[in-house]
């Protein structure tokens, strides 16, 4: 697991890259607790089951809320490029089939390096581009 941290704030955790080969016989949580997009990682047998349920309804902890989100590559190959909070490049990393990425703060854009299938989760409620994102200057 790679955990990019902010050069403009050395405290604050931007960004996470979580490798299929991390995968444990263990579940591992690999956002922070006090992030918004939540992701764990569990390598599963066949026959595991879980205890059915759902979630419930809370109050949300903060008045403030930013869009968090998370790229899963399916097949193919993707270059991350990470952004720090003042829109300087933080690092670039090719994610492969199984890989997975996660923005919690800082910019980012992809550059799709072999045909790819991927899944992109972020926290909610989406509404719309003018209050969910500001596009950044910089050329990949």
């Amino acid at each position: 697991m790679l955990k990019i941290y902010s050069k403009v704030y050395p405290d604050k955790l931007c960004h996470m890259v979580y490798r299929s080969d991390d995968l444990s016989e263990n579940r591992e949580d690999v956002a922070p607790e006090d992030q918004f997009i939540q992701v764990s990682a569990l390598k599963l047998e066949a026959g595991k089951t879980f205890r059915p349920h759902r979630h419930i309804w809370k109050n949300a902890p903060r008045k403030q809320v930013v869009a968090q989100e998370s790229w899963c590559v399916m097949e193919g190959k993707v270059k991350a490029h990470f952004y720090d909070v003042d829109d300087t490049i933080l690092e670039e990393i090719v994610l492969n089939s199984g890989d997975i990425s996660l923005t919690f703060e800082g910019g980012h854009t992809y550059t799709i390096l072999e045909n790819a299938k991927v899944y992109e989760y972020k926290t909610g409620p989406y509404e719309g581009v003018e209050k969910d994102k500001v596009f950044l200057n910089g050329n990949v």
